[in-house]
């Protein structure tokens, strides 16, 4: 009995269907948007100061931040002054005149109703487009060059999906191509504390891909202080000549923009993170030398030391063939090394703007102490 009536009252039930249009909706909401006589707000946004419009209501809707900005602003404290002593006939006529008075005070007064024009500062005009974009349609396209700055506004303004969904886009568009557009974008959001992550992240990519990124033409867009980061860490995996040729480059699209900088000037502030002595000594010679921004001292200490290196590893090959018998060690000296009688040493002809370097033998030349020179 109880199954038969169960059975008769699912046949009674009405058959539901439910019709989502949301694509539909969301362009509609995006066309409303953006017809400023359809909002009641507009951000004047950025330096520039471009007007980006938005309907209040769904914006309080959507972002409890917004909500409190457009309706909830604190009034002003004024400090409140005691009422003079009044006779009862102007007493009489205050009263009298009170509806009046409050009427025009309503009319002077803002309401929700009228159009609210606010600036924002803190975002630029083309992320915060995007944020009023998803408030209002509930999607939005991300890319590389903006995704930090929209990250940091969602987080900003308490919309917690749109952040969690930059953070997930950032694992998948690292690569060479969006890098450098990443790091440059980093610098005008440093404050915000989804900048930390990120830039992290973008840094460890920098690192295992140094060669490549150093080479890309983008790289001369980013600012002078996180060149400097990138050629400094101990963890960048690039050899040191595209490390010079990237500052290179770096430099002569500085000088473009500031006429009043020299190569020269510019290049001082990164050869502090070339080890010179790592370059081989033909390339030193031949495209490094006659560009005249390493000082000349540098480029000697460095195939001073890369004559040393070559021959402490001779030395040490002949003695591994020699008779372990027939060496005393206490006649070694850990600062002189000779090789049969002759030492390897460097005779430069180099004036310091001259091209000319001459490595020769000698019969006999003490040699450096094994450690890095000082560039």
């Amino acid at each position: 009995m109880p199954e038969a009536l169960a059975c008769s009252m699912a046949d009674a039930e009405p058959d539901l269907s439910t019709f989502e249009n949301k694509s539909g909706l969301a362009e509609d909401m995006k066309f409303l948007a953006s017809m400023p006589e359809l909002c009641d707000v507009t951000f004047l946004v950025g330096d520039t100061r471009e007007p980006v419009c938005a309907v209040k209501a769904v914006l309080a809707a959507r972002s409890r931040v917004f909500h409190k900005m457009l309706y909830q602003a604190p009034s002003p404290q004024r400090k409140k002054e005691p009422a003079p002593r009044e006779n009862k006939l102007r007493l009489f006529l205050k009263r009298s005149s009170e509806p009046l008075l409050n009427l025009q005070n309503a009319a002077n007064q803002p309401s929700s109703q009228q159009h609210q024009t606010l600036i924002i500062e803190e975002f630029e005009p083309d992320v915060f487009r995007q944020l009023i974009e998803y408030i209002h349609t509930g999607c939005v396209t991300l890319q590389p060059r903006t995704l930090l700055g929209v990250m940091n506004a969602a987080d900003y303004y308490g919309l917690d999906e749109l952040r969690r969904a930059c953070a997930g886009f950032v694992q998948c568009c690292i690569n060479v191509d969006t890098v450098c557009a990443l790091l440059a974008s980093a610098e005008r959001y440093i404050q915000y504390k989804c900048t930390k992550s990120l830039v992290q992240k973008v840094l460890e990519f920098v690192d295992e891909h140094g060669n490549e990124v150093l080479n890309l033409g983008s790289f001369t867009l980013l600012p002078q202080h996180v060149v400097r980061l990138i050629l400094s860490r101990e963890e960048l995996r690039a050899d040191e000549f595209t490390k010079f040729q990237a500052a290179l480059m770096w430099g002569k699209k500085s000088c473009d923009t500031n006429p009043n900088t020299t190569i020269k000037d510019v290049m001082g502030n990164f050869l502090e993170y070339i080890q010179f002595h790592k370059i081989p000594a033909n390339v030193l010679m031949r495209e490094v030398h006659p560009l005249g921004l390493v000082p000349y001292s540098i480029i000697m200490n460095a195939l001073a030391y890369q004559i040393h290196v070559l021959e402490k590893k001779s030395s040490h090959e002949s003695w591994l063939q020699a008779d372990p018998a027939s060496v005393d060690p206490g006649k070694l000296s850990p600062h002189r090394v000779r090789r049969g009688g002759r030492s390897m040493s460097v005779q430069s002809s180099l004036d310091p703007y001259g091209s000319n370097t001459t490595l020769s033998s000698s019969g006999s030349s003490e040699l450096p102490s094994e450690g890095r020179p000082p560039n």
